[in-house]
């Protein structure tokens, strides 16, 4: 049986915006649950705080859906951040919180297959550069065994200083240091594939949900590694 799925927003991006890929993964029989984020649950955290409400919403909506589906396990798709945060809720090193807090999750045993939709698991982003190297000093590449590692990145926009590429060549420099390089207009291919994962590219998609055209959660895209949640 299926195990149930469950969808992380990417960055100040709320639940709405995958009600398509939850409804395409449900057809495909894959019980499809999004962590009910609000754009504006995002605000707090702008500018580099902790992730720690974000986390305790994902938690939640795992224990609900392990209860739901009499389930020990589940999948888990993180989208853009959504993949970093994923990788801190499997871990089992305290995570700063909110002042002397701190938050202990320990998740790897309930999760069979992790899969990041263009996350950039490494970022020189000054804003998101402290979670990143918590994650990466931690839990680097592939970290659980007992855990499929799954990064998909995009190959649609090569970043130059020019019209229709300046963003792309901005956010590849910001992310992995080099504008100059394919990605999926917002994260750098290289950002986005992690070592020891089963890494996949797929040309002509981009970022977000909102963009126009095809992103990884389309139809045309979800072909490509819909079978790794088998």
């Amino acid at each position: 049986m299926p195990l149930p799925t469950i969808i992380i927003p990417g960055y100040l991006e709320s639940a709405i915006a995958y009600q398509q890929l939850a409804a395409l993964l449900a057809k495909s029989g894959f019980p499809t649950i999004t962590v009910p984020l609000r754009r504006r649950d995002w605000f707090p955290l702008i500018g580099g705080r902790t992730v720690a409400p974000i986390i305790q919403q994902l938690n939640h909506t795992v224990k609900q859906a392990l209860q739901e589906h009499n389930a020990t396990q589940v999948n888990l798709i993180g989208h853009s951040a959504g993949g970093w945060i994923s990788r801190i809720y499997l871990g089992e090193k305290p995570y700063p919180a909110t002042g002397k807090l701190q938050s202990l999750w320990n998740a790897h045993s309930s999760v069979a297959t992790l899969i990041t939709l263009g996350t950039p698991h490494i970022s020189q982003e000054r804003w998101t550069r402290w979670n990143l190297d918590f994650v990466n000093n931690n839990y680097p590449g592939a970290f659980y065994k007992n855990v499929r590692y799954v990064c998909v990145a995009g190959k649609t926009i090569y970043g130059e200083r020019r019209r229709g590429s300046w963003l792309a060549y901005s956010s590849y420099q910001q992310t992995c240091g080099i504008g100059n390089t394919w990605g999926d207009g917002i994260t750098p291919i290289t950002s986005a594939h992690l070592a020891g994962a089963e890494n996949l590219t797929i040309e002509g998609v981009k970022h977000s949900p909102r963009s126009p055209g095809i992103w990884y959660g389309s139809p045309e895209a979800l072909k490509n590694w819909v079978e790794y949640l088998s």
